[in-house]
């Protein structure tokens, strides 16, 4: 396969191109995952998975806004039994999917040292990152009885092998790339020259990036992409930026994005005419206590709040919700493979 580096901005953006009359739509990826200590080292045995169950009534709220959630499951997750009893019945239907998400340092084979490189599985030796990623894709093949079509990379670390063992796992969206990032401090990937519309990962063309939706917003957007790396180092200017409201990079998800940004942000993407928003979240968010986002039983409120907001816009700009089974329909409508 002609894969390419998902670490590497294309070098001519081979944009994918949907059905007629597609888009815009929207799609809600969560990455379900175990609760840690998000201040602490990260290590194999410090993790619970009691949020495992609030998945359900986040569920039971999509369910009401006609919304496919999309499931991102972590091993810690993927083989628990209370995941097949909570999401079970609503993946059978179609009223949700589930995906992979792999955190290295708590899938096995466990044959890595856990340091910091090492929990962005794309720094792996191919060998280790394919076997932790076909152990996983399996156990949630396993568990649901349907093999899993959508791929993120946990901490968004992907790696020069990665697009390659997606594809031979079958695997038909990788969601890593988080558009305007740069991880690449801790040993992580550098997005921040990725593009925001989804695009093609190889020449046979079965496999596709849909990147995290980030945007600028203010009136030095257009010079976002060369001006907020010159500033990640001075945290103090770039908060100076966005209270000025000159610049600010808007991250589509509710975990430290207000709604009122996130408004902005969709209202940025649909104007710019992209077809696809992408919206995370991580799953211990979906009770108090686990994550930064979440603290209280206000927090927790709030957060639904949140996504009241965002879906009354959205139906409101006439974007309608997708799912990875429509994203595959529409997709093989487009052209065919490039020459």
């Amino acid at each position: 396969m002609a894969a390419i580096n998902i670490t590497e901005p294309p070098a001519r953006a081979d944009f994918v191109q949907f059905a007629e009359g597609f888009g815009p739509r929207f799609l809600v990826t969560i990455d379900a995952e175990e609760e840690f200590d998000w201040a602490a080292p990260i290590d194999r045995h410090s993790h619970t998975i009691d949020t495992i169950p609030a998945m359900g009534r986040f569920q039971r709220f999509c369910e009401g806004f006609g919304v496919v959630p999309v499931y991102l499951l972590d091993q810690p997750v993927a083989g628990a039994p209370a995941t097949k009893t909570v999401l079970g019945e609503a993946v059978a239907a179609g009223r949700a999917e589930v995906g992979v998400q792999l955190h290295p340092w708590v899938s096995p084979p466990f044959d890595e040292e856990v340091i910091p490189r090492n929990t962005y599985a794309g720094n792996l030796p191919p060998a280790l990152e394919r076997a932790k990623f076909m152990h996983l894709r399996d156990t949630i093949e396993s568990a649901f009885g349907t093999a899993p079509l959508i791929y993120r990379a946990g901490r968004y670390g992907t790696g020069p092998a990665t697009a390659e063992i997606l594809a031979d796992g079958g695997i038909a969206f990788d969601t890593s790339v988080r558009a305007c990032f740069d991880y690449s401090a801790g040993g992580g990937p550098n997005y921040r020259s990725h593009p925001l519309r989804p695009y093609w990962l190889d020449r046979a063309r079965r496999l596709i990036e849909l990147p995290l939706t980030t945007v600028f917003w203010g009136p030095l957007r257009r010079q976002g992409e060369a001006l907020y790396p010159r500033l990640w180092r001075i945290p103090r200017l770039r908060g100076a930026l966005a209270r000025l409201g000159l610049l600010e990079r808007i991250a589509l998800t509710p975990e430290g994005i207000g709604a009122e940004a996130a408004l902005r942000a969709i209202d940025i993407a649909l104007d710019d005419g992209l077809p696809l928003l992408v919206f995370s979240f991580h799953s211990p968010s979906l009770a108090p206590g686990h994550t930064p986002y979440v603290r209280t039983e206000a927090d927790l409120d709030a957060f639904y709040d949140w996504w009241r907001t965002i879906f009354a816009r959205l139906e409101q700009r006439g974007v309608r919700p997708t799912s990875v089974a429509e994203l595959t329909r529409a997709v093989l409508a487009s052209p065919g493979p490039a020459s």
